[in-house]
């Protein structure tokens, strides 16, 4: 209490000073109190309501090729998704190549495309075209190493990491043997690979990057090349990273693994509705608001060793995949998900995705409907545009993940049964009362004192106002 009495006196005779006429004070610095966000990056507008979707070019035509890919637009753009996410397309290392055709995470050339996949005109077509159709395209790249055989390995040898011997290595511990790491203490690595990111934005007009393994390239190579490439034209950046530093001046999106894996567990009943609060706790309290934290329900990655989504997650799948939607978080699209591809696809091999499956398959539907619903209401935006997630007490919090966001007066309550028994649950005065439009049937619902929600094993219903 003594300090604040005297800090207002000091500060009070300052004042007195300033209006007798004395000489002038410079002004004092902003409060060391004052907030300030760490955030210096700007998320371009056309991320506002985003939905990603993932293509693996080689799986996903039966041609696997970029002109094929570029047939599929219209029906991509019908189901609702903005920003198209292309694997790795250079071409791909041949010296201790996994498989027969390899993995598109060896790059033999940066600055190069897959013939594999056709033409770089092939490619500049697939750009252009998504552009003209209103998506936006971003590349996948792999900074972290590359194949054996990339010339930078016989130009530049002392661009890579040894192991005690001397030798080249790949990424320590994982069982990467087709790649080698490149040493991010060299500049002319970082000259180069950034050389590259700004290449295909430059002259091909790609919208951003998937950084792959982002978590183990420095993050300065990432802060620096952020201003570079908005000094060509607006980006976004997707990091392969679960780390808030790399939110403030590199990446709009990173990855929410604990979402993934926290999502895996309760649907294979290693857990309950709870185990989601650890999440949603620290996504509040610990990320910023800026942040888009990518909640998937399959990728490359997981669908190759994971498994399928309906492996992963059984009769939860559509509960899952809707709280990815309009919970906190940026939700994604692997390619196939929409016909309920059931197949693990192969990763060094050519094994197409079967699209006749998606002939009787309503969970494509259901993804068309939540991006429709998202799209609708302002609450669900990414980042700092969309609500947070308020907590609401139910009767059964075990099994009801209840919750609800509200944003300049568009509301919307998520009431999700995370367990395979069905349950009827009341609700504590968080529930906001009012009349709502209820998103599996279209029909007005009225929340008000007394209002109880049954839903069966793995059920869900979202209403918004």
């Amino acid at each position: 209490m003594r300090k604040l009495i005297a800090t207002t006196a000091a500060l009070a005779l300052l004042g007195g000073c300033a209006q007798a006429g004395a000489a002038p004070v410079a002004s004092a610095p902003s409060s060391p109190w004052q907030p300030q966000s760490k955030v210096s990056i700007e998320h371009p507008e056309w991320s506002r309501d985003a939905v990603l979707y993932q293509i693996n070019t080689r799986q996903f035509t039966e041609e696997g090729t970029f002109r094929a890919a570029q047939r599929e637009l219209p029906r991509l753009k019908e189901l609702g998704v903005d920003i198209l996410w292309l694997m790795p397309i250079h071409p791909i290392g041949v010296e201790n190549r996994k498989g027969t055709l390899g993995s598109p995470y060896a790059v033999q050339d940066y600055y190069a495309v897959n013939p594999e996949f056709g033409t770089e005109e092939d490619f500049r077509a697939f750009v252009d075209d998504a552009h003209e159709q209103g998506f936006k395209v971003i590349l996948d790249l792999v900074a972290n190493h590359t194949a054996w055989d990339n010339d930078l390995a016989k130009q530049y040898p002392e661009w890579y990491e040894k192991d005690w011997k001397g030798d080249f290595r790949p990424t320590p511990w994982w069982d990467w043997s087709d790649i080698i790491d490149l040493d991010w203490s060299k500049p002319g690595v970082r000259e180069h690979v950034g050389g590259a990111m700004e290449y295909w934005v430059r002259e091909f007009g790609v919208d951003g990057y998937r950084a792959d393994v982002a978590g183990y390239v420095p993050l300065d190579f990432w802060e620096t090349m952020r201003t570079r490439l908005e000094a060509i034209r607006p980006v976004f950046m997707l990091g392969e990273v679960q780390q808030t530093a790399f939110h403030f001046g590199a990446f709009d999106a990173t990855y929410a693994w604990d979402w993934h894996n926290t999502s895996k567990n309760v649907a294979q009943g290693k857990g309950n509705a709870t185990s989601f609060y650890g999440y949603y706790a620290e996504n509040e309290s610990l990320w910023p608001r800026e942040a888009m934290r990518m909640t998937y329900i399959e990728n490359h990655d997981s669908n190759a060793w994971e498994g399928t989504m309906e492996e992963n997650y059984g009769p939860a799948l559509e509960a899952m995949t809707a709280l990815s939607f309009t919970g906190q978080g940026l939700p994604l699209i692997h390619n196939g998900m929409e016909a309920c591809n059931a197949k693990r696809l192969e990763f060094f091999e050519k094994d197409a995705i079967d699209w006749s499956q998606g002939e009787d398959c309503d969970y494509g539907a259901l993804l068309a409907k939540l991006i429709e619903f998202r799209k609708s209401n302002p609450a669900l935006e990414n980042g700092q545009w969309g609500a947070v997630m308020h907590k609401v007490e139910n009767s059964h919090p075990e099994q009801l993940f209840a919750w609800v966001r509200e944003e300049q007066g568009n509301k919307v309550v998520g009431l999700f049964n995370m367990s395979d028994k069905p349950l009827k649950a009341t609700f504590s005065d968080t529930l906001p009362h009012g009349t709502y439009r209820d998103f599996a049937s279209g029909k007005r619902v009225t929340v008000g004192e007394g209002y109880s929600v049954e839903l069966p094993a793995w059920g869900f219903r979202l209403l918004s106002h």
